[in-house]
């Protein structure tokens, strides 16, 4: 071979080599980052080119798939009872991408999950179409039906859970909205989406998770714990030191409490059954902010939780004198709660002081229903002992029974509650929020643990309150899951 074909022989090689270098490069170390690329549209195609897998509630799809009707994404998503369900499900869009659920578990769904792998490849023999895994949710329909239809026009959210193992049995969130009307990708999904996102009343937002509200006069039940585990009280029929009127301590001004009540040296259980501020507010002066901190933290405050979804940290604040204390400790100044964490507060006094690990997937299985991951049952503190927790569960089942929580009572049932009413506003001037937190007891135990919060903007003042509001909602979604077991 003369030298000018050598030399020709030679490039030709390393542009052979160059090539196989550059291939291997783009398929192997690239492929993740270009599968990911949002300019991808082969991705893309591929991604809509099949059925997407089914979040699951009792054995029922939630979700569904049809053709669509313009474009080059063969499915797009469809929803049942789509704004009931939107807080658990959260949306999937070809032009939007996707959120909560559909987005935590993409993969399952789409079929491009690692642990589908060996269906994806069987498939490739077999000439089946590609299909995505499936969710099974925690979650009970006839209790997610009565918080849904509950709440009905007004602002709120209910969580409900399991005390037992922490499953969410409930998460309702109102204004919704349809996620069927966003899964498109056409300029009317974009509009709906728009105007979904500019209404005042946020349907987008689930409220049962990201919003943190002051959680009044429920809160009182984890001041309660406090003073329990702290030995500040040990009988729950032991009077308090509490004079009326009593002045916030670094104060002139005097805690008031809600009409004349009996609070002067009231016990723990008249306190928590006619929600009496200057009792629970001394005690957590008393207490002062780290021994209330520390009760509280263990509750779950001050951290997110995941159940996939992420939710909001409650907040107990550090570092407070002892008159943000005792405001804090009735729920007030800075504290702040999701619903989800006051129905973790009311399940882990129903589990005799054993706070299990809230979640909502109880498993993801292949598309043919074979189990891939099933989520086990996970204690994930112990805020107060077994003997407290049933000294507080006493106290909050005579809040039913002849206080402030009447409208929760249950045949055949044992209810325990409290009631809250939130100030809301500089000075308590806007409406206030209507809270409920409960759990349900049979001979089996407490299958039920609930929290309820009520944004009445068209309620007279004078009429919102938790036992009138809320109590009501949390009794239909006790009753539900009670009626179903």
């Amino acid at each position: 071979m003369n030298k000018p074909l050598r030399r020709v022989a030679i490039f030709c090689g390393l542009l052979v080599l160059a090539l196989l270098v550059r291939v291997n490069w783009v398929q192997y170390v690239k492929a993740d980052e270009l599968s990911k690329d949002p300019n991808n549209r082969r991705v893309l195609i591929d991604r809509y080119a099949h059925k997407r897998g089914d979040i699951i509630v009792q054995g029922k799809a939630i979700t569904g798939s049809k053709e669509s009707k313009s474009g080059d994404f063969k499915f797009q998503r469809t929803y049942k009872d789509g704004p009931m369900w939107a807080p658990v499900t959260g949306f999937t869009s070809q032009r939007m991408g996707s959120n909560q659920i559909e987005s935590i578990e993409d993969g399952i769904l789409t079929g491009t999950d690692d642990r589908l792998f060996f269906d994806r490849t069987l498939s490739m023999f077999t000439g089946d179409k590609k299909q995505g895994g499936h969710v099974v949710t925690t979650l009970n329909a006839d209790a997610q039906r009565a918080a849904f239809q509950g709440l009905g026009s007004r602002k709120g959210a209910v969580a409900a859970l399991d005390p037992k193992t922490g499953a969410i049995l409930a998460l309702a969130s109102t204004p919704s909205y349809d996620p069927s009307l966003v899964a498109g990708n056409t300029d009317k999904d974009v509009e709906n989406w728009q105007k979904y996102e500019k209404d005042p009343d946020k349907p987008t937002v689930n409220r049962a998770l990201r919003e943190t509200y002051p959680p009044g006069s429920t809160f009182k039940v984890v001041t309660a714990a406090a003073a329990l585990e702290h030995g500040l009280y040990d009988d729950v029929d032991e009077k308090t030191s509490t004079p009326l009127p009593w002045k916030l301590p670094l104060s002139t001004k005097n805690l008031e409490n809600e009409g004349n009540l009996p609070c002067k040296d009231a016990t723990l259980r008249v306190s928590l059954k006619v929600s009496c501020n200057t009792v629970f507010g001394k005690v957590g002066a008393d207490l002062g902010n780290d021994k209330m901190l520390e009760t509280a933290e263990k509750f779950g405050f001050n951290k997110q939780q995941f159940v996939p979804v992420r939710s909001n940290a409650s907040v107990f604040s550090k570092d407070m004198d002892k008159a943000q204390t005792a405001l804090s400790s009735i729920g007030q100044f800075n504290t702040a709660a999701t619903p989800l964490q006051m129905a973790m507060v009311a399940s882990a006094i129903a589990n005799d002081g054993s706070l299990m690990k809230p979640y909502m997937i109880d498993r993801l299985t292949d598309p043919h229903l074979d189990l891939l991951e099933k989520t086990s049952p996970e204690e994930m503190s112990r805020p107060l002992s077994a003997d407290n927790a049933q000294k507080l569960q006493e106290m909050m089942e005579t809040v039913v029974k002849e206080g402030t929580g009447t409208r929760a009572q249950i045949a055949g049932a044992t209810v325990g509650g409290k009631t809250g009413t939130a100030q809301h506003g500089v000075d308590n001037s806007e409406k206030p929020y209507a809270w409920f937190i409960s759990y349900a007891k049979t001979d089996q135990g407490s299958p039920v643990a609930v929290a309820v919060v009520v944004e009445d903007d068209d309620a007279n003042r004078e009429d919102i309150s938790g036992g009138g509001l809320a109590a009501p909602i949390a009794k239909s979604v006790m009753k539900a899951v009670l009626d179903s077991k």
